[in-house]
Order: structure tokens, then C-alpha cells, then sequence
């Protein structure tokens, strides 16, 4: 079994991940197909938040479609959360935690202008494809986690392939531009092949499940601060079932989607048991190749 869970509820600075582990192996939430559909679906429409925070709404709130702050209600909207509002805890970008009211929970105050769209019709979808600077960003990086990516001739069924490199070799990536440029040496540690023939939307699909791959832990860490090191599982079809979920998380949160949404659906679509995966990883994987593909990150700190 992929997960086992180290129980210790006497320690409060339990890992808010391990908790929601223990919470998803103990009580057996999103453990059948429907559930967990419904909150995979849930967090990939559910765009204001990253998907951690996402899934920690959908937990205590699962009918919630906007959700913020009660000063950011004041501030932005004019609008006051109501009296004996049920409060939505997730985690503060630094921490530790932040308390949200959802949109029905929330009256005008007088003379305030409508809510706008996004907030009305949160889960509207939307498509397009994956534009050439986000892959850009995401490949760059995918540089300072030590992972080097390339096109490889293939059949129109191969769509890419994540691989370890044994041989020790540094890659020279620029960190800064301005006032002058700068640059790092990052060992390369892993490389993903694409295939060549694909559209820049198929690699990027690709590269989100090769990269789930990664920072579910599937192929190692260099570093356990960065992402766990869960290789010693070899489950196959538990680890194909986290990168899938990952790249479905990341795709269709930008409008795309991904050839996982069949993949998922022999397991989804039966209400069956899915296989014993860890939640926290797969939500947090998402979260950071969101994050990837959005703006530099800056370089990790052990790089040479």
C-alpha cells in the first residue's frame, strides 16, 4: 500500500498533508469513485484557491462556489457576511490558517454594485489552449528541480517519459536579468522526453503528468524538503493513478482537457474503491506545477 498513515494526534504541529492523509485513509473520505469524482471535479472548477485550499473548502463546504475573506467581502465587494455564518478554515499563504465565508453567506450593503461574474457563475467553463510563455515558464522551472526537457521522435501513441540520469552533469540556467544577468548551475537529475509531434497544449499535458510523477515522489527526491521520496512503492497503477489525477487538476483548471479524464473514468465511473493513493501529494503536486507555470519561482536553495 502506497499510504500508511503515522498516527500521532497528541503532536499539534501534525503536518496539515498527514492529517488530511489520515483523514482520507481513516474515514475513508473520497475513497470510492463517485466521491472522488465529485471532488476532483470540484477542485479543478474551483479556481480562486490553490487545490489544496480547494479541497479543504470542499471537505467542510462541498455546495461552496466563492468563497473569501470577511475584510476582502468589505473591501472588494461591499458586501457583509451574514450573522452565525459558517466560517471555512484553509491555510494562509505563510500560515497558519485563514477563515472564508462563502458567497451565499454574504448581503450587500447599501448602494453596492452587483457581484461580478466570476463570482456569480464561478464554475463557467472555459477552454483555449496553453500559451507558449506558461509552457516556457514551466519548463524553466522544471530546470531548477534539476529536470531537462526535450522533443523525441515517437509514435503518435508515446507521448513522453520521465527518466532518472546517472551520469553527473550541471546545466547552466539564468536566475535574474536585471540589474544584470545571473545565472546557476543545477545538476540534471532527471529528463522528460515529449514527443515531437505533439501540439504545445499535448506537451503540456504530457509534461503535468511526468512532473506529477516526480513530485508525488514516484521517482525519488534529491531533497525530502522539496518533495518526499516515495520510490520504494511500485504499485504501478497507484502511481499512474496520482499522476493522472494531478495533470487533470493542473489541465482543466486552465480550460484544457487532458486524455486522463478517460483514464480516471474506469475507476470514477464505477463508484469502485480507487487505489490506495496519498490525497496530500497529489494535491500539492498540482499546486506546485500550478504555481510553475504561472512565474519564476526562483532558484532552489542547495543548487551549485
Amino acid at each position: 500500500m502506497l499510504y500508511q498513515p503515522a498516527l500521532d494526534f497528541g503532536d499539534e504541529r501534525m503536518d496539515p498533508g498527514r492529517a488530511l492523509d489520515d483523514l482520507f485513509y481513516n474515514a475513508r473520505i473520497y475513497r470510492h469513485g463517485k466521491s472522488f469524482k465529485e471532488m476532483l471535479s470540484f477542485v479543478s472548477r474551483f479556481r480562486f484557491y490553490k487545490p489544496f485550499n480547494a479541497m479543504l473548502a470542499h471537505i467542510q463546504m462541498p455546495g461552496a462556489t466563492y468563497v473569501a475573506t470577511a475584510s476582502r467581502w468589505r473591501a472588494d465587494y461591499r458586501h457583509r457576511v451574514k450573522a452565525g455564518a459558517q466560517p471555512i478554515v484553509i491555510l494562509r499563504p505563510g500560515g497558519p490558517v485563514m477563515f472564508v465565508f462563502d458567497a451565499r453567506d454574504v448581503v450587500p450593503e447599501e448602494g453596492a454594485p452587483e457581484l461580478p461574474a466570476e463570482i456569480i457563475h464561478p464554475f463557467e467553463t472555459f477552454g483555449g489552449d496553453v500559451s507558449a510563455a506558461a509552457f516556457k515558464i514551466l519548463v524553466k522551472n522544471a530546470l531548477r528541480d534539476g529536470v531537462e526537457i526535450a522533443d523525441q521522435s515517437a509514435g503518435s501513441q508515446h507521448a513522453g517519459v520521465i527518466k532518472k540520469v546517472t551520469d553527473e552533469r550541471y546545466i547552466r540556467i539564468e536566475i535574474a536579468a536585471n540589474p544584470k544577468p545571473k545565472h546557476a548551475h543545477v545538476r540534471v537529475r532527471y529528463e522528460i522526453l515529449l514527443n515531437s509531434s505533439h501540439s504545445l497544449t499535448e506537451k503540456f499535458v504530457t509534461l503535468s503528468h511526468e512532473l506529477g510523477h516526480l513530485y508525488c515522489g514516484h521517482m525519488g527526491t534529491p531533497n525530502n524538503s522539496w518533495w518526499p521520496d516515495r520510490s520504494g512503492f511500485h504499485d504501478e497503477a497507484t502511481c499512474e493513478f496520482e499522476a493522472e489525477s494531478v495533470s487533470y487538476i493542473v489541465c482543466t483548471r486552465l480550460g484544457v482537457t487532458p486524455g486522463s479524464d478517460s483514464y480516471l473514468s474506469q475507476y470514477l465511473d464505477s463508484d469502485g474503491e480507487i487505489p490506495p493513493i496519498s490525497l496530500e501529494r497529489i494535491l500539492k503536486a498540482a499546486g506546485l506545477i500550478e504555481s510553475m507555470h504561472e512565474g519564476w519561482l526562483g532558484i532552489r536553495k542547495t543548487a551549485k
